[in-house]
């Protein structure tokens, strides 16, 4: 083969070589972006469950950024990097496609230790009768926390002898509540199952739409095996709207638990509706605790929630943001594209500190175009049918309101846990 056709053959070659290794520089160069945004806004300590990515073993194959819908992975210098911690939600795809082992899925970090309640295999404390599933167990893995939900409750269902009403409380309707509620039926047992949200599906509503949060079929209690293996928020919650038309299984939404007392036959559970007297308690709830509110007058009425389901169902209203977190930028700046929608966005400090660039920059933007309004160093006053008060600079300003969404973060519930003797571990990086 002489010189000419050999530069016929390897011209094609090298511009295959040459669009590939753009397009590897182009991603690279995002994720740097991407990583470096995250630090600068000090979003670098992931929630729960993640991974840690061991750069002498990653080939950089690319299979776990694929596997990731959250685009919390990205590639650096040939490498795997966490380049988006908050966003990483511990679904743990990224490990299971990992083709070189590279990944191992681990609570906090060197940094930042994650509180841990200790739970023996059968998911009970060391409190006696008070068992631990799901999400405030760490893990945040569907799949898993409902097979712990339901797991839980096989334990339960073989104590002997209670003499309470309740053999059972189960608190919160997440993955593993609505799993182990299924159990309590199944095993005939005297139970109630209390949620502080007005509706199911727990920590699943705070993902974005369309977002996948299961990644592998599990086995059910009454309902046999959920046939699928990757499925949209959306869609899940109308399987398990479904499953609850099907089974008659009830949920008390709206009522949240307030304390347990130890007694000599097992526990008084009080909520925000009562108390019920039970053998045993299992703690099905998030790590998010409950969600920190206002405490103004009128904060109870129903336009008041604490995190952004739908922005579409704001359309034509008046809407409060409450809030100084990505957040609460988010949520007013998807609100603001609504039609019709008039929005005020509250916070009590004198900028954004906590907000990423982007969201800061973006927010601005939409300011400036008259698309919402932001008022700094403000604070809700009182809560009307029709309108809100607020005071900004020693100021009163009545606006017309028909919604608020405050995003205002939540109470953890680790001291709950260790005012009732629960014992927790704090986990730094480890498994």
């Amino acid at each position: 083969m002489n010189i000419e056709s050999f530069a016929i053959y390897l011209a094609p070659l090298a511009l295959i070589v040459f669009f590939y290794l753009r397009g590897r520089h182009k991603k690279e160069s995002s994720a740097v972006e991407v990583l470096n945004e995250a630090v600068e806004a000090g979003l670098t300590e992931p929630s729960s469950l993640h991974p840690e990515i061991n750069p002498n073993i990653c080939m950089g194959a690319g299979s776990c950024i694929t596997a990731c819908p959250e685009e919390a992975i990205g590639m650096i210098k040939g490498k795997a990097v966490l380049i988006n911690p908050t966003h990483c939600i511990g679904h743990g795809a990224c490990a299971t496609a990992c083709p070189h082992d590279a990944i191992k899925l681990v609570f906090g970090t060197s940094k930042r230790g994650m509180d841990i309640p200790l739970v023996n295999p059968n998911f009970e404390t060391n409190v006696p009768g008070i068992y631990i599933a799901g999400e405030l167990g760490g893990m945040g893995l569907i799949r898993k926390a409902a097979s712990q939900g339901s797991q839980a409750m096989e334990h339960i269902a073989k104590l002997k002898g209670s003499k309470n009403p309740y053999d059972v409380v189960i608190v919160g309707a997440g993955p593993a509540g609505l799993a182990a509620t299924l159990g309590a039926m199944e095993h005939k047992l005297r139970h109630v199952t209390i949620e502080q949200e007005s509706s199911l599906g727990g920590c699943i509503f705070q993902y974005p739409r369309n977002k996948v949060v299961m990644t592998a079929p599990v086995k059910l209690p009454v309902v046999g095996k959920m046939q699928f293996k990757e499925v949209s928020k959306e869609k899940l919650l109308e399987f398990w709207h479904g499953i609850i038309a099907k089974t008659g299984l009830k949920l008390n939404y709206n009522e949240r638990m307030e304390a347990i007392t130890k007694t000599d036959k097992g526990f008084i559970v009080k909520t925000s509706r009562g108390a019920y007297e039970t053998r045993t308690v299992l703690l099905a709830i998030g790590r998010r605790g409950t969600p920190r509110k206002l405490g103004v007058p009128g904060e109870d009425l129903p336009k008041v929630v604490y995190r952004l389901i739908e922005p579409e169902q704001y359309k034509n209203m008046h809407v409060l943001v409450v809030g100084g977190g990505d957040s609460a930028l988010e949520a007013a700046m998807a609100i603001a594209e609504q039609p019709g929608a008039t929005v005020t966005l509250s916070y009590r400090s004198e900028a954004f500190g906590r907000g990423k660039p982007k969201n800061r920059d973006r927010l601005k933007e939409m300011s400036d175009r008259k698309m919402l309004t932001v008022r700094l160093k403000s604070n809700v006053k009182m809560v009307e049918k029709d309108k809100v008060l607020l005071e900004q600079d020693g100021q009163k300003l009545v606006l017309p309101n028909d919604a608020i969404i405050v995003c205002a973060g939540g109470i953890l519930p680790t001291p709950f846990l260790k005012e009732i003797g629960v014992i927790v571990e704090a986990k730094f990086g480890t498994a």
